[in-house]
């Protein structure tokens, strides 16, 4: 028999978005970002070559603008951009979207990109970004070492999350408790919820261990603090996890106690804002890494205070620093500190002590004028 053609007469010509796109990455884009991706897929699959300024003018935008949502998606890892030795940009490949928390893989074709050539030497001033730089917690991935070619692995955490596949997801959603349990969140978080959002709920419940009730006062609680990002709620999750919490209750007198302590140090500070991400790095390092009571934070932060009003937080540091190099455990520790220096200190002509009355109590080997210096050149 010969062979046979096979014809359609409704036949649609369709562009293809990834389901993954639509649930992880599509609802932090904003409008010309995904105007453009999709463009992009739409010239892919018709296989057609473009320019920046023939995108600029298909939808009104400057050729910044294309060039700032290009490498947007670049830095999201959705697609890589391509130059010449001039510097031009010649390409963009599409890459394969993976989970948010794993590094993409380059697996989709390349879109060529031909710009028009009265339009070359504009393009040609176009520089890729300078690469951003990486914090010690960056899931980013890094540059292959010399040994083997492979990235340095950070070694994992006890609490880090694994990354679960659909059959794990889909395992989770249908026992009966689950049900539940989602829509409870979707009700906290007014909208419903992604499938990343429900691994965050299942890495809850299946790595962490945390019961129903503890999830369900975890989704509560960091609602009420204007906080329903799960990326948020994971690093509070993990640190219940560090300190062994496992019910409401528990959880309930760990976040009283944080507060207060932060309410306290914050008002000994003359702030009475909520603390900044910097200054509750500040807190948490003074109560987890110097492992001071709160008593002893906050005589460090009466002193500096009457010393100055500018950047206490970095000043209150300097002083719980030497306090911490120093072995004070109590406050008692203080007093002896301050004794020991007022033995050791020069006595002040006769004149000069009406003066000193007011500043008393705050003798101890600190120069705070050399200090307060010090953090204004910081």
């Amino acid at each position: 028999m010969s062979c046979l053609r096979i014809y359609q007469d409704n036949y649609i010509d369709a562009t293809i978005v990834s389901n993954r796109f639509i649930d992880e990455y599509m609802a932090e884009a904003n409008d010309a970002q995904l105007k453009i991706y999709l463009y992009l897929l739409r010239m892919m699959n018709a296989g057609r070559t473009f320019s920046i300024s023939g995108i600029a003018d298909a939808f009104n935008h400057t050729e910044k603008d294309v060039m700032r949502a290009l490498k947007y998606w670049e830095k999201c890892k959705v697609l890589s951009l391509e130059y010449d030795n001039e510097k031009n940009l010649v390409g963009i490949h599409l890459l394969e979207l993976e989970n948010k928390e794993e590094p993409a893989v380059s697996k989709a074709p390349v879109v060529s990109l031909l710009p028009r050539q009265e339009e070359k030497n504009e393009e040609a001033e176009i520089l890729p970004e300078k690469a951003e730089a990486k914090s010690a917690a960056s899931y980013a991935v890094q540059s292959p070492s010399k040994e083997g070619n492979k990235p340095p692995q950070a070694a994992p955490s006890a609490f880090a999350k694994p990354s679960y596949t659909l059959d794990e997801l889909k395992a989770f959603q249908e026992k009966e408790s689950t049900a539940q349990l989602l829509f409870i969140a979707e009700q906290y978080l007014g909208r419903t919820l992604s499938p990343s959002d429900m691994k965050s709920i299942l890495f809850f419940s299946d790595h962490l261990h945390f019961s129903d009730d503890l999830i369900d006062y975890l989704l509560q609680y960091c609602v009420e603090r204007g906080k329903k990002d799960f990326r948020y709620m994971e690093k509070v999750a993990i640190s219940w996890a560090e300190a062994n919490i496992s019910t409401p209750a528990e959880a309930e007198g760990h976040a009283s106690r944080y507060d207060k302590c932060v309410y306290s140090i914050m008002n000994a500070l003359g702030k009475t804002n909520s603390p900044t991400r910097k200054e509750a790095e500040f807190i948490r390092r003074w109560r987890e890494e110097y492992a001071f009571e709160t008593d002893i934070i906050i005589e460090s932060c009466e002193r500096t205070v009457l010393a100055t009003d500018r950047h206490r937080f970095e000043y209150a540091d300097k002083i719980l620093a030497s306090w911490k190099e120093a072995g004070v455990h109590h406050k008692a520790d203080i007093a002896k500190l301050d004794e020991g220096f007022q033995k050791n200190r020069p006595a002040k002509p006769a004149s000069d002590r009406s003066i000193d009355k007011y500043n008393r109590f705050m003798h101890n080997d600190y120069d705070y004028d050399a200090l307060e210096q010090e953090l204004l050149r910081n």
